[in-house]
């Protein structure tokens, strides 16, 4: 199973690449988490939040094209009724579209019936970059309150 989201954001490539990649800037709409990396082939990623107490989710970045492509794997750890669907893939395509740029989020390799946990929360990131890279602000979602 797969599930793709895409977006517009008024931003340029670079900057979009930089808001995925930059765990400050990841922090701010990614429900406060922290996205760790040195985001080069083969190297790991671990998301993890202050107030959470181990690791939410790790993988491996497996194609880094900066700033157009970002192929991750993905094992979310936040609950048991996540953690026992074992890995999926998430990859991050950046076009260029005028002043805007378009991403596509696809979270694939996911067995059929996989609890919606593991992709419900993309609108709510998505939305929230947009939100922060054209005004500056945070958005405030029911994700970004869960740890607050």
């Amino acid at each position: 199973m797969e599930k793709v989201f895409e977006i517009y954001i008024r931003t340029t490539p670079e900057r979009l690449w930089e808001a995925i990649t930059d765990e400050g800037i990841r922090s701010r709409y990614q429900f406060g988490s922290r996205v760790s990396s040195d985001w080069t082939p083969g190297s790991r990623v671990e998301v993890s939040h202050p107030r959470a107490p181990g690791l939410l989710s790790e993988g491996q970045n497996v194609e880094v094209d900066p700033p157009r492509r970002l192929v991750q794997t993905m094992v979310a750890l936040w609950e048991e009724d996540v953690m026992s669907e074992g890995t999926s893939r998430v990859t991050w395509e950046i076009q260029p579209v005028g002043d805007s740029c378009r991403l596509t989020v696809t979270h694939d390799q996911l067995r059929d019936g996989a609890n919606d946990q593991l992709y419900g929360g993309w609108r709510m990131i998505l939305s929230g970059l947009k939100t922060w890279l054209e005004t500056g602000e945070q958005l405030t979602t029911p994700g970004s309150l869960m740890y607050g």
